[in-house]
């Protein structure tokens, strides 16, 4: 779809804008993604038999990965999220196109949004 990684970052950038914001009651300590080199907050909710995310960042590109994996695994039943796998990051090369601390904030990202999904699959 993008002949450059300039175009890409700027699609992920795009996709920020586009992000279901969190409340400003859900930024707290609780909600922020640890391993993040910028501050994320994640916030899930069951809708029905699916879950919700929100979500913003004190940082554009890390507020469009965010994006981008809210635009995946949204509005996804629990046990989906526990068990996807996310290949296209690798597969766009995502991962080798970030700084070692941005890489490691995507992997903090899933990491958070599955154990809300796994939380959230156990309470049901």
């Amino acid at each position: 779809m993008f002949d450059d990684w300039m175009e890409k970052y700027e699609h992920i950038i795009e996709l920020g804008k586009e992000l279901p914001i969190i409340s400003e009651t859900q930024k707290t300590d609780e909600n922020i993604i640890k391993g993040c080199q910028s501050r994320v907050w994640l916030h899930a909710e069951k809708e029905g038999e699916n879950i919700s995310y929100s979500a913003d960042s004190d940082a554009i590109i890390t507020k469009g990965i965010i994006a981008l994996l809210i635009r995946v695994l949204n509005n996804q039943d629990p046990k989906e999220i526990v068990k996807a796998e996310l290949g296209f990051i690798d597969e766009i090369g995502l991962k080798e196109h970030l700084s070692p601390t941005r890489s490691n904030g995507l992997v903090s990202m899933i990491k958070q949004m599955k154990v809300y999904a796994l939380l959230m699959q156990q309470t049901a």
